[in-house]
């Protein structure tokens, strides 16, 4: 026959645990059971990121070109890359203004260098003309990337910007390859005519600019380089390249 105690625990009788035990419990087991998913979740965001970030590198890596060599023709006009993805400051035909200083250009941290053909002496007058810009490997490696199809030409007198490439630009794309000294080349055009400010406020220049007075000019170029994935570095800002001018007469 159970005794007077076993009776008040059969009846309920018995002092219950402290609330304060029951919280502990209570939050100990619900923290056990949300572990595992927040373990879960934690993993499910980190490769979100890691999703993101991938996607940013696919979308600043470039299919390896074929290979280029000196006088060999080289993959123009070709489906390229977005070049755009990998921009953090202006595209070369942004970099100068009408009537502004010129800008001083950092060296290709690729060793390219971008020199223009000197044209000799041209007429005055409106009507675009022909140059030719080389690009060269001075550096003692491989460079393998994709460049703009069409360099930015400015012309330039005592280092003011006479008039610079505008309008709208060609989007298409050149693969490359350069060996050590290793150089290819460019054509595009310039326009003798003198643009001022307000002409970089719109997509073009205005109709009807004045012909350059006559003298000499200097003509410089510059080229967005994207290295191929291989020669990737820290930064991944598109390579300006650049180089010394040219003389150029105006008669």
């Amino acid at each position: 026959m159970p005794d007077e105690d076993e009776l008040r625990r059969m009846l309920g009788a018995e002092p219950a645990p402290s609330s304060t035990l029951d919280a502990k419990r209570i939050i100990g087991r619900s923290r056990a059971r949300r572990l595992p998913r927040q373990i879960a979740a934690g993993a499910t965001s980190a490769l979100v990121l890691a999703g993101v970030t991938v996607l940013a590198v696919q979308t600043t890596q470039y299919t390896a070109p074929a290979t280029t060599t000196a006088g060999e023709a080289f993959d123009s006009g070709a489906a390229g890359p977005e070049m755009d993805t990998m921009l953090k400051r202006a595209p070369a035909d942004k970099v100068n203004f009408c009537g502004a200083p010129l800008t001083e250009v950092a060296g290709s941290q690729y060793g390219l260098q971008l020199d223009v053909v000197s044209p000799g002496d041209v007429p005055a007058g409106t009507a675009p003309v022909a140059v030719t810009v080389r690009l060269t490997n001075t550096s003692d490696g491989l460079v393998v990337g994709t460049t703009s199809s069409l360099p930015a030409i400015t012309v330039s007198q005592d280092g003011v910007v006479a008039w610079h490439t505008n309008g709208v630009i060609d989007t298409s794309y050149v693969q490359l390859t350069l060996a050590p000294g290793d150089s290819v080349d460019y054509t595009t055009t310039f326009t003798p005519v003198a643009c001022d400010a307000v002409d970089d406020e719109g997509e073009a220049f205005r109709a009807g600019l004045p012909p350059l007075e006559p003298g000499s000019y200097e003509l410089s170029a510059l080229l967005d380089f994207a290295p191929d994935a291989s020669m990737l570095a820290p930064t991944t800002e598109l390579d300006l390249v650049a180089g010394p001018p040219t003389t150029v007469t105006v008669h």
